[in-house]
């Protein structure tokens, strides 16, 4: 192992509101023990990334470097994990590089790392020696080896990076809501077709279900369908359309980050159906509860999924050939790619091609 007391890093970080981004060097930390050091060949661009970037959560700390979807090489082992990585292997991280990994903590036990109250995001966080998290769009990061995920040799790691962001994100909670078990002949709504909608699609389909896309977009039917296999799809606007499928789904993921109605969702679920959200409005929705009463039917919410389970989801994965779909792009293509972000204009996935153009 190495013995350096910091690694020079290079990437793009953007340093206020406005959001632009441009060239930064920075350091990353001597690869531990327990580290992994990473080349970044690939990282995906979520639409977290540009929240982030433009502080709308109100948290943001710059100067930031976002980017959660990485996949790489591994260029550093410690010497306690030289068992579990070796150089060269082909791994990701996502969207958190550390926990507090307590025996007393419940999400961490029971592998939740995701829900763990003091969770360090992989940028914009700080880590446990007190220095600053900076994420995906550079050229190397050194993370925990628990954090760290193997990716499956079929998978391409371009087209497989967001996985670790929008992947986990609806394979999560596809585990724990129970669709996964006998998943064959059940039927499977998904609202939104973006970059976590078809994923979802992609899920549906390998585990046998029927899949109906639901879209307030009629334009998106043919993409739906011929590009990604969906079954049917239904227009949200249209109420013949949604009423003529009442009671036709056992589960809705629910990818849409617009405010909008509940109640015609939960009017398409069977007895017993399940509404789980991934998307995050910035405003509340209203709840209509005879709904849930009269069709016994239960609303839920997901984040990510723990490393465990990102590493399933990987495997899945690898075991169907599932990717997303992506537009590769260069390093200075960034602000364009985040401007077009901002009015949905990417299918599905913008992937920078760190390796190829950070330069």
């Amino acid at each position: 192992m190495a013995e350096t007391l910091s690694q020079q890093a290079l990437g793009w970080a953007a340093r206020d509101t406005s959001a632009v981004f441009s060239p930064f060097h920075f350091s990353r930390r001597a690869n531990g023990a327990e580290d992994v050091s990473i080349k970044i060949l690939f990282c995906g661009i979520c639409h977290t990334d540009l929240h982030f970037a433009k502080n709308d959560f109100g948290t943001t700390t710059y100067p930031i470097v976002p980017g959660h979807e990485i996949t790489g090489t591994v260029t550093d082992v410690g010497s306690n994990i030289e068992n579990l990585f070796k150089v060269g292997d082909r791994v990701g991280a996502g969207c958190m590089v550390g926990s507090c990994n307590a025996p007393t903590c419940e999400p961490c036990k029971e592998g939740s790392e995701s829900y763990c109250p003091n969770v360090i995001l992989t940028y914009n966080s700080v880590y446990h020696d007190g220095t600053p998290t900076f994420g995906g769009y550079s050229n190397i990061i050194v993370v925990n080896y628990r954090y760290v995920v193997q990716f499956p040799e079929k998978l391409a790691l371009d087209a497989g990076a967001p996985l670790l962001c929008a992947g986990i994100t609806v394979y999560s909670p596809m585990k724990y809501y129970g669709m996964t078990e006998a998943a064959e002949g059940k039927h499977l709504g998904v609202v939104g077709l973006g970059g976590l909608g078809h994923v979802a699609i992609k899920f549906g389909k390998a585990l046998g279900m029927r899949v109906t896309v639901i879209s307030t977009s009629s334009h998106k039917e043919r993409e739906a369908k011929e590009l990604l296999a969906a079954d049917d799809f239904l227009v949200s606007k249209d109420h013949q359309q949604m009423q003529g499928a009442a009671k036709s789904l056992d589960y809705i993921i629910d990818t849409a980050s617009a405010v909008h109605p509940i109640e015609p969702l939960l009017n398409l679920l069977k007895l017993n159906g399940k509404l789980v959200f991934v998307g995050a409005p910035v405003k509340p929705l209203e709840l209509p509860i005879m709904p849930l009463l009269f069709g016994r039917k239960m609303i839920g919410g997901s984040l990510i999924g723990g490393m465990k389970e990102t590493q399933e989801m990987l495997d899945f994965c690898g075991e169907h050939n599932i990717t997303c779909e992506i537009e590769k792009i260069s390093i200075e293509y960034l602000n364009t790619a985040m401007k077009r972000l901002l009015n949905s204009d990417v299918k599905y996935r913008f992937v920078i091609d760190i390796a190829g153009t950070l330069k």
